[in-house]
């Protein structure tokens, strides 16, 4: 079973507001093999649960493929909306899922009006596996408007070096396994200047995500 590992740059973890443990996402055991990440905020008058990025980040230059085999310009079909952004792979155990069902959970939660107004992108760290018809079916299974981008790793890399994202090369194991390490954290862009303001580890709750969308539908700044 593909094994995966969560890590932050130390870019990212400079930008934070306050103290960062690491989170884990592990194939290989129970719910008590995984890190619990812990953020420390400073004081802050932000209506927000996130945590409020001291620096902000620049959204991602990338195209890649979208789950209806077209070519997607992240930045540029993404401008002037609030758009979560997180990097992972369709078999990841434990984390993935557990953080799109979340964000999922939390956007059937607005109103009809208030969901077309926010992106949620899922970028593949499984070029190889994640083809555009598997990301289509794993996302549709928490938000058929999610929208899913694939397509060449390196690309994918370098996207997520500057956002302080740990994305490596999926290793293949002697049983056949897959390791494939990537970052836990979503990052929040506002559409303000869509620029990254928020981020989110493994361990935000349905309400974070909840309160923290409806700010953002609303165009609420950090």
């Amino acid at each position: 079973m593909p094994r995966t590992h969560a890590r932050l740059l130390p870019l990212a973890a400079l930008a934070l507001s306050g103290a960062l443990a690491l989170t884990a996402c592990s194939s290989g055991g129970s719910a008590g093999d995984t890190g619990t990440a812990k953020v420390t905020r400073a004081s802050s008058k932000s209506p927000y649960k996130g945590t409020v990025l001291s620096k902000h980040f620049d959204k991602p230059d990338l195209v890649l493929t979208d789950t209806a085999g077209q070519p997607y310009d992240l930045r540029k079909q993404t401008a002037g909306r609030p758009t979560l952004i997180f990097f992972g792979y369709t078999s990841c155990p434990d984390v993935c899922p557990t953080t799109m069902g979340d964000i999922g959970v939390a956007m059937s939660k607005l109103s009809p009006e208030d969901r077309k107004k926010i992106d949620v992108v899922f970028v593949s760290t499984d070029p190889a596996r994640d083809n555009p018809k598997v990301l289509r079916t794993w996302l549709d299974s928490m938000g058929k408007d999610f929208i899913g981008l694939t397509g060449d790793l390196t690309l994918v890399k370098a996207a997520a070096k500057p956002l302080g994202v740990m994305v490596e090369d999926p290793v293949v194991n002697q049983d056949g396994s897959v390791t494939s390490t990537h970052g836990a954290q979503v990052l929040a862009f506002l559409p303000s200047d869509d620029k990254a303001h928020l981020l989110y580890l493994s361990n935000s709750s349905v309400d974070v995500y909840t309160q923290d969308l409806a700010l953002m539908a609303k165009g609420v700044p950090a």
